[in-house]
């Protein structure tokens, strides 16, 4: 088991590949029980807080939103000892005043994904965690206070969309969700956000919002070249947030996402298979004792 080296994770999303301004760097190559993460975790200091930094989809930008290995990612992070995530999402608008440039921090999200693996639990554990509130309140207040200080346009709240990918939405698919109700659609939120829940770690997101997806007819419809532009210009103010929040995050969790498995595991303990309870010893370990 990897010695613990930082309370705080940072998931980066398209484009944010390192964080600037990192010191006493080292780098980590680890495999968990669901295969190795996305690619090699840094460790370092910032603003004088010990921070773990994964780049989701793999430096340079690898790997699918469907072929994400998000099992290994949250338990790489929670082995080594992480109790908040700050995840960075790319992000379409479906309303016109969250425009392209803005950022919005969600508190709901939509599962549109097919067949992905959702879970770290099964092989002789049942579990069933709440999950009414995806994201944890406190950090996701930690993330829009710092995005405010950081001088960008930040929305506080809104629903999210998950969408399956590669490709972008139909212009009825686009347009159903905006009758939903949802704000913005993304690709990798989930399983991330659930999993990092089932692992007991704090989890938000900055929403980096780089079109309006292709419910808008009069604009153009989503493409790369578009959501490369504009995410080019929210990677400095992402990273700018991230120094800012870092400072701020408390290290006493009074929220409920620090006790997720409390009361969520059903199956009696004595009967949990020995390999099972080895596979998932660093998740739920202190509640075999």
């Amino acid at each position: 088991m990897p010695q613990a080296k930082a309370k705080i994770g940072v998931i980066g999303g398209s484009g944010l590949y390192e964080i600037a301004g990192m010191t006493d760097i080292e780098e980590m190559n680890i495999t968990t029980p669901f295969g190795k993460p996305s690619d090699t975790i840094t460790f370092g200091n910032l603003e004088g807080v010990g921070v773990a930094f994964l780049p989701r989809h793999g430096k340079g930008h690898r790997i699918m939103p469907t072929e994400l290995p998000s099992r290994a990612n949250i338990y790489a992070l929670k082995s080594l000892g992480v109790e908040h995530i700050i995840a960075i999402n790319s992000a379409g608008s479906f309303k016109k005043e969250i425009k392209p440039g803005h950022l919005l921090i969600p508190d709901q999200l939509i599962d549109r994904t097919r067949g992905r693996v959702n879970t770290f639990f099964g092989e002789g554990i049942v579990v069933h965690i709440p999950f009414a509130e995806p994201f944890c309140p406190e950090l996701s207040q930690v993330l829009y206070e710092s995005a405010q200080g950081a001088g960008t346009m930040v929305h506080s709240r809104g629903t999210m969309v998950v969408m399956e990918g590669p490709a972008f939405s139909t212009r009825a698919e686009s347009q159903l969700y905006k009758a939903w109700g949802a704000d913005i659609i993304g690709m990798t939120a989930l399983p991330e956000a659930k999993l990092a829940r089932e692992a007991e770690i704090c989890y938000a997101l900055i929403g980096c919002v780089t079109d309006y997806d292709s419910w808008w007819e009069p604009g153009k419809p989503v493409a790369v070249e578009m959501i490369l532009e504009t995410m080019r210009k929210n990677i400095d103010i992402s990273k700018k947030i991230i120094r800012l929040a870092v400072s701020r995050i408390s290290g006493k969790r009074d929220c409920a996402c620090a006790r997720t498995l409390e009361t969520a595991i059903v199956t009696t303990p004595k009967l949990i298979p020995a390999t099972t309870k080895k596979k998932l010893s660093s998740v739920i370990g202190k509640y075999l004792k």
